[in-house]
């Protein structure tokens, strides 16, 4: 195949560039069905006669139906998206992205996702996609998940098909934060329970609590038993943070926000901030992950996009040979950079 799409890129580009653009498009449609054709030409940046022309065109494979509500993609539709996945891949280079970060790293693997998160919100939800597929295929009887909240770990929730696992458990890998309850770790972890019809403990505990509230909390009986089940946990996926802007966004006052920064915190993930070496500098006082607990966890997922993570992504690479990082090509490249 990779030959093939070589020569083809070599005598006929417009063709390659022909599928990317209509990839994408039927892409767009299925993440965001059903949609109209003002709303993807603007979540596209693509003009209305463009995408008129390449809707009808999919409409006439029989790739997409068209309704009054907006289009939305059909069985083949979705079959052509799964099928050109590979060969986008090649075309993109991932594929040789994805090897050489993996060796960089030093981690058991790395899934790229073709595009930039912060231009094409579809990027994430894709993203997230790859990652539910991936985990999916980890479970086993007596699995126990640990995730965190964010907006990168919800799309995973999202995106995880349903399943009959009642031999799994789905816990929260951390207190509460912020005020954004659809995407803190214990609505997600009941969210994901739901889909795969696990079983699941809550932990509603809000961030930066005095050490004698911690002690106290600790040595409630059911607080207790969700901590020793998150210290058990087998799978743990987590997204990744700036430092600058998940100090913010976990209520921290500015004094310790600039002391965070001045000892070279860019990178933060389940409470604990990271330099830029990988060492921890700080972490946020709440009940849930002990980070003596990671290296112990069989299978970690950090699910991470957009260019300006690509810092924190290597910061935050914890020397485990079983992690795997799921992020978007931007990322991927901008991390490529760092080591040229």
């Amino acid at each position: 195949m990779k030959n093939v799409l070589l020569l083809q890129q070599k005598i006929v580009p417009e063709i390659i560039e022909l599928l990317i653009k209509r990839y994408k498009i039927l892409k767009c449609i299925y993440y965001n069905q059903p949609v109209g054709r003002r709303a993807l030409s603007q979540e596209l940046d693509l003009g209305e006669r463009v995408v008129r022309t390449e809707v009808n065109f999919l409409k006439d494979q029989g790739l997409i139906e068209i309704y009054s509500t907006g289009m939305t993609v059909t069985k083949d539709g979705e079959y052509i998206l799964e099928s050109l996945e590979e060969m986008i891949h090649e075309i993109s280079g991932l594929t040789e992205v994805e090897n050489k970060l993996k060796k960089i790293l030093g981690v058991h693997k790395v899934i790229v996702v073709p595009g930039n998160i912060d231009e094409d919100i579809t990027v994430l939800k894709e993203m997230g996609r790859l990652a539910a597929n991936y985990i999916k295929t980890l479970l086993t009887n007596n699995s126990i998940i640990a995730l965190t909240g964010g907006s990168s770990v919800s799309q995973v929730v999202e995106n995880f098909p349903k399943l009959s696992k009642s031999n799994v458990l789905v816990v929260p890998a951390r207190g509460g934060m912020g005020r954004n309850v659809e995407t803190q770790a214990s609505t997600l972890a009941a969210k994901l329970a739901n889909k795969i019809g696990a079983n699941y403990k809550l932990l509603h505990v809000p961030d930066n609590l005095s050490q004698e509230a911690l002690e106290t909390m600790l040595n409630e009986p059911g607080i207790k038993d969700v901590v020793e089940s998150i210290s058990r946990a087998d799978i743990l996926i987590f997204g990744i943070g700036r430092a600058d802007e998940m100090s913010r966004r976990r209520g921290l006052e500015e004094d310790k926000i600039d002391e965070l920064l001045s000892k070279g915190a860019v990178a933060e993930a389940f409470g604990y901030y990271f330099n830029k070496q990988g060492e921890i500098v700080y972490n946020t006082p709440t009940i849930g992950l002990d980070f003596n607990d990671v290296s112990s966890i069989k299978h970690i997922i950090a699910v991470a996009g957009g260019k300006n993570k690509a810092e924190a992504i290597v910061a935050t690479k914890i020397n485990n040979p079983n992690m795997v990082i799921v992020t978007d090509e931007a990322a991927a490249k901008e991390i490529l950079s760092f080591y040229k």
